[in-house]
């Protein structure tokens, strides 16, 4: 069985891609851009080991277009990601990856990409904010349309950014915007 090192799940929002999407933060991150919103999914352990059939019955299971995976860093669980984004694309679901690697660095060929229909490349640059497009945490990134699936002239991609916040029994959680989660988290 493959396992995915999880570092948080949100079973459905509209902040991390477009449509109601399963959104899927990996633990782990080589890259430790200054600044990131999710310094606590650095290290490669934390989170909880789930087995990548578990996670996409549950995304089968919700009534998401998607999922979008985040991070941490999900090149540097790329395996595991794949065989993930392979399973839900066959079922019909779209798929959205956030990386801090440029296209031009990922391996090519990379099953990962290979089952991604949206990517966002480069790395978070704190001082480079961006609020024009959405989805997107620094104006150095970029989107990259890698099938037919999502258009770069549907509205949904150029309103700016807009943060969730989520309170469960245990925690608040915010997510959508990278410079909004780093000023509450630093309060």
């Amino acid at each position: 069985m493959t396992t995915l090192q999880v570092a948080q799940r949100v079973p459905a929002t509209l902040a991390e891609g477009p449509g109601l999407r399963y959104a899927l933060w990996v633990q782990g991150c080589s890259l430790r851009c200054a600044g990131c919103c999710n310094p606590e999914m650095f290290p490669r352990v934390g989170g909880e080991s789930v087995e990548v059939e578990a996670l996409v019955g549950e995304i089968l299971a919700s009534s998401t277009e998607g999922v979008s995976i985040l991070g941490g860093e999900p090149f540097e669980q790329a395996e595991a990601c794949a065989e993930l984004a392979s399973a839900v694309r066959a079922q019909g679901r779209s798929v959205m990856v956030f990386t801090g690697y440029r296209l031009e660095e990922l391996p090519q060929g990379s099953p990962l990409l290979a089952s991604c229909d949206l990517l966002v490349d480069g790395r978070y640059e704190r001082d480079r904010p961006e609020t024009a497009r959405r989805w997107i945490g620094s104006t150095n990134q970029r989107m990259h349309f890698l099938t037919e699936r999502h258009r770069p002239d549907d509205p949904c991609f150029t309103r700016g950014n807009e943060v969730v916040l989520r309170l469960t029994r245990r925690e608040l959680s915010v997510h959508g915007w990278p410079a909004a989660a780093a000023r509450v988290r630093a309060r």
